[in-house]
């Protein structure tokens, strides 16, 4: 199956408009052997913990999209008729993108100037691949699999013009030989210009996505859901398939997600001489992680506090959606028992101080942990902001932070960063020292 062109990029209401950009025909397959049944891209019947049986309803399928074995043979087969630069960069990712792996490590992280007796440990959901790096992966193992049952021939999502969500949701869907369709929203002033490769968009073009552009203030008045029914509309009248998956795959079935993350975190520390967790701190910006974490280490034997750190909307906004989630799932408790949700979004979404950009890369520089600016950046600020304030309330606790992946969104703060990092210079190098042309190779 060919994928789009990777000029399939429109504003909401024209589809299909070409650009100068050079095209790209791409048809990539993959093929799990049969002797390793249960591998990457495989469709599983799917088992809940116990402690989550009671819930309803329960998924009966699930894709592993993040879950390889080191040991999986893996056939790929790539045939590109493009220039060699975009070549390149393709193989590039797509060979960082075999490398994802599930369950993701958990490891101490060795920051700075925390209350005394306190640790933190991170889990690296960012590790869970280049192309399906993230929190994302592990909904849309659900809802990638509700979609190829229910006889969807491509899918819909929506989000942020650096939406990490979209671009997991646009590879996980050519995986599947399923096309996507990305209403991304931009400002008014961009929103009728191409939006350009850089960071997660580059990514979305190369695997065929098409690409509707609507203004954040059309966004506001009409809203993802009725954005995502408008474009279904015209495409079943086109004789499509469609599959509405929700902002960040954030609804009662994507849910399952982390409750099954839960599970893997139980079983690490059974397996493990890591402590039991007092906290489980994250990034909020959907609502459908914190939803299946607090709901899980409920539920669980892990009792753990969950701390989630909003990067937009308000605490009470997302104590309501969490709410409507679990109760999706007829759990029958009140999200306000189980989780504890902070403000941390600051300027707003995906906007950043040039303090939480310098804090970025300290704690880079201070323990080699890159933080997307965007969600776990300002978690991980948030955390330690009221760390510094409030000592007693960590004094000794057990924290377990969730790095929930998105650095390729990195790549679209670059001109704030660049007067943060100046750790350059030209090497010296002395008239005295000989020199001979040919003496240096350079492969």
């Amino acid at each position: 199956m060919l994928s789009p062109p990777l000029t399939s990029l429109s504003r909401f209401t024209i589809f299909n408009t070409n650009t100068s950009l050079p095209s790209i025909r791409i048809r990539c397959t993959a093929s799990v052997s049969p002797t390793m049944e249960g591998g990457f891209l495989s469709k599983k019947p799917y088992e809940p913990p116990s402690w989550a049986s009671h819930l309803t309803p329960i998924p009966p399928h699930t894709f592993s999209l993040g879950h390889v074995s080191l040991t999986s043979l893996i056939s790929l087969s790539l045939f590109c008729f493009l220039i060699p630069h975009f070549f390149i960069i393709y193989v590039f990712f797509l060979l960082l993108s075999i490398g994802c792996q599930l369950p993701s490590p958990i490891h101490k992280w060795n920051l700075p100037n925390l209350p005394d007796g306190t640790e933190v440990w991170i889990k690296r959901d960012d590790l869970s691949g280049m192309q399906l790096s993230g929190n994302k992966v592990r909904k849309l193992e659900f809802l990638m699999a509700d979609a190829v049952s229910s006889g969807a021939d491509c899918v819909i999502t929506v989000g942020g013009i650096q939406s990490n969500h979209c671009r997991a949701t646009a590879v996980a869907a050519r995986y599947l030989s399923l096309d996507s369709y990305l209403i991304l929203r931009t400002s008014k002033v961009l929103v009728e210009k191409d939006p350009g490769l850089v960071g997660n968009l580059l990514v979305e073009r190369l695997v065929g996505a098409h690409i509707d552009l609507v203004s954040k203030e059309e966004y506001a008045k009409i809203g993802s859901l009725t954005l995502a029914e408008i474009l279904k509309n015209k495409l079943e009248k086109e004789g499509r398939k469609p599959y509405i998956i929700p902002v960040g795959g954030s609804n009662s079935l994507g849910t399952w997600g982390y409750i099954e993350a839960i599970r893997e975190i139980e079983q690490q520390i059974e397996n493990s001489g890591m402590p039991k967790f007092d906290d489980i701190v994250v990034a909020c910006g959907s609502g459908g992680t914190i939803a299946g974490l607090s709901l899980g280490s409920r539920l669980s034997s892990l009792k753990a506090t969950v701390h989630a750190f909003s990067v937009c909307d308000d605490p009470e906004y997302f104590y309501n959606y969490t709410q409507g989630l679990i109760d999706g799932l007829h759990s029958g408790l009140d999200s306000r028992d189980i989780v504890d949700v902070v403000n941390a979004k600051g300027l707003g979404y995906a906007m950043n101080t040039a303090e939480e950009l310098e804090f970025v890369k300290d704690v880079a520089k201070a323990t080699g942990i890159v933080l997307d600016p965007v969600y776990s950046g300002k978690a991980a600020y948030g955390m330690l902001k009221d760390m510094a304030s409030n000592p007693a309330k960590w004094q000794g606790r057990k924290v377990l932070f969730i790095h929930t992946g998105g650095l390729l969104g990195l790549y679209d703060k670059t001109e704030q960063m660049a007067s943060l990092i100046g750790n350059w210079r030209r090497m010296e190098l002395d008239e005295s020292i000989p020199r001979k042309d040919g003496t240096g190779k350079m492969f």
